[in-house]
């Protein structure tokens, strides 16, 4: 067994008060295994899938099947003709907070869009009139926009711009604003791979502030009545817990909402609604996720969807938009 290092022993002391506990998620991340694969279908799910699909969990949506281990679904033709995407069953896992929205919705923005599985889940759940994929780093875009035409998801527009710039322009328009925020990434250790730094205070602060400085720009796009979801695949609480508890200081309009079908995943480190998945629970390498409800009032000034096309195709240059409306919604 590896050596853990002392700063993730610090985080396990933080996170679990059980040195049972603190053991398996250390070994979790020094000994990482092999999860279940899992394959969200974009189209109707076939009478006979072409993979062993593994035990639902009570709360994965129909559209979503795990599979077993080993099982490699992106060498599959289906998927090539888009027919699916693959995904972890953590991104599942936080995704699965939308699944408490029982109200339509018809604009969906993704604040931190690449490579596109959040939104293609919120996208298959709602069937919105509109879908905005937001990614500010350059060399993401190709594989989101990617990803976005080849499992035909219209209408849907990219943009490739700052938080703070679609803030204004796009104040109180969407009835749902994901924000799956670059954090330091800890997670990744579970699944083999590498995130240099993670659990050093300067680099967690460092996510922190940027994720703050993203959810509070975030806020301010959503609709009264909307809802904003926040997710990360790392498990600082300066990054989860604390970020939330910071959104609601900030802004009081937003309420958390409970969500049932996790209630025995819920945050043991707050009594706020936000649910956590740990590696040593394998089911996946581990995810945070919370989701907060604008309280405000519907007013004759939101924005309807003609108005955000419209938006859109007069700030094409500004707004760098790849492909405007990746497929035509008419």
């Amino acid at each position: 067994m590896e050596k853990p290092s002392n700063l993730l022993i610090k985080l396990s002391r933080r996170l679990f008060t059980n040195t049972d506990i603190q053991t398996q998620f250390i070994d979790a991340l020094v000994n990482p295994q092999i999860y279940s694969p899992c394959i969200l279908w974009c189209e109707e799910k076939p009478e006979n899938s072409p993979f062993p699909i593994a035990t639902s969990t009570p709360w994965q949506p129909s559209f979503v099947d795990r599979l077993y281990p080993g099982e490699k679904p992106g060498q599959h033709s289906l998927h090539q003709q888009g027919y699916f995407y693959c995904l972890d069953f953590s991104s599942v896992f936080a995704a699965s907070i939308l699944l408490a929205i029982s109200q339509p919705i018809s604009v969906i923005f993704d604040m931190c869009a690449a490579p596109g599985g959040k939104s293609i889940f919120a996208w298959r759940l709602f069937q919105p009139e509109l879908l905005i994929c937001n990614e500010v780093i350059g060399k993401r875009l190709g594989m989101l926009i990617s990803n976005l035409k080849r499992c035909h998801i219209q209408p849907c527009a990219v943009v490739n711009r700052d938080s703070s710039i679609l803030a204004e322009i796009f104040a109180n328009s969407s009835d749902l604003v994901l924000v799956d925020a670059p954090c330091s990434g800890q997670s990744l250790l579970a699944k083999g791979e590498k995130a240099p730094g993670c659990f050093h205070p300067t680099a967690i602060n460092k996510s922190a502030n940027r994720q703050k400085r993203i959810i509070a720009n975030s806020a301010k796009i959503v609709a009264p009545q909307g809802y904003l979801a926040y997710m990360t695949c790392t498990y600082s609480p300066e990054e989860n817990e604390q970020v939330c508890q910071w959104l609601l200081d900030k802004f009081p309009q937003f309420q958390p909402v409970e969500i049932n079908h996790l209630s025995t995943y819920q945050s043991h480190l707050t009594t706020m609604p936000c649910y956590r998945m740990f590696p040593q629970d394998k089911l996946g390498a581990g995810a945070f996720a919370a989701l907060f409800k604008h309280q405000g009032e519907r007013d004759n000034s939101n924005f309807h969807v003609d108005n955000l096309k419209s938006i859109l195709q007069d700030h094409d240059s500004n707004l760098s938009c790849f492909n405007n409306f990746v497929a035509a919604s008419n």
